[in-house]
């Protein structure tokens, strides 16, 4: 089965066109990197995927659900960290697990602490989230993404904000996290991201999917996937 699966997936926002019959599928196990240049309609597959939005036309499921039929089932099998988002101002990031936990049906008791510790937020759990730094609130949304350890993770622009070691840490987390059978969708505009840790990549240019590429198959060749994405893109500008 495949882990995510569109079809002709269309997105318009009045006389804008986010999606324009986007198909791709993602098998199980994949650590799959779709990849364009800002306001390609990366963020807008993942609304869809995730549950947040619904298309305008076409048909998309994920672990052979439709997330806008049925979001509850849907959520409780899939991690989401969405880009620029952060944890609710007035809970602290201990409360805010608790309300993923409930929004999600899934069980997260006795994982939370080992999630800050691994992250380096475990001071920072029982504090309110407004007082947080900008990297420790990303901190906690790349936590509550894991931390019931779903069998799908959404990463949408995962390095946002982090120093460098937490980036690299992060990078190994999710290479690791793929390595014991669980599918991650990245969406990055960072061509360096997808060529170091994804093993397939899509490119998305105006809301449609122009080219899919196997990024070892690209490293064997001896070119770069930012030769080759730089083609694509320039192809259907």
């Amino acid at each position: 089965m495949n882990a995510v699966e569109t079809e002709g997936l269309t997105k318009r926002y009045g006389d804008l066109t986010a999606l324009d019959g986007l198909t791709l599928e993602v098998e199980e196990g994949e650590l799959f990197g779709l990849l364009g240049p800002n306001g390609a309609g990366k963020s807008s597959t993942i609304e869809i995927l995730t549950g947040q939005t619904k298309p305008t036309s076409g048909t998309a499921r994920v672990m052979g659900v439709d997330p806008t039929e049925n979001p509850v089932e849907a959520r409780s099998r899939m991690g989401v960290l969405p880009e620029r988002e952060d944890p609710p101002s007035f809970l602290t990031p201990r409360e805010y697990f608790d309300f993923v936990g409930d929004v999600r049906g899934v069980e997260i008791d006795g994982k939370v602490d080992e999630w800050a510790e691994r992250l380096g937020f475990d001071d920072k759990l029982d504090a309110i989230s407004m007082d947080l730094s900008r990297g420790q609130k990303q901190k906690v949304m790349f936590a509550q993404a894991f931390v019931h350890e779903p069998e799908l993770v959404f990463i949408d622009e995962p390095l946002t904000n982090l120093d460098p070691v937490v980036q690299e840490r992060v990078k190994s987390f999710v290479v690791d996290y793929n390595e014991k059978g669980n599918t991650v969708f990245l969406s990055t505009h960072d061509i360096t991201v997808a060529e170091e840790i994804c093993s397939r990549v899509g490119i998305i240019q105006n809301g449609e999917l122009v080219a899919e590429k196997d990024v070892d198959e690209v490293k064997r060749n001896g070119s770069r996937l930012i030769d080759e994405f730089m083609e694509e893109v320039e192809g259907v500008a």
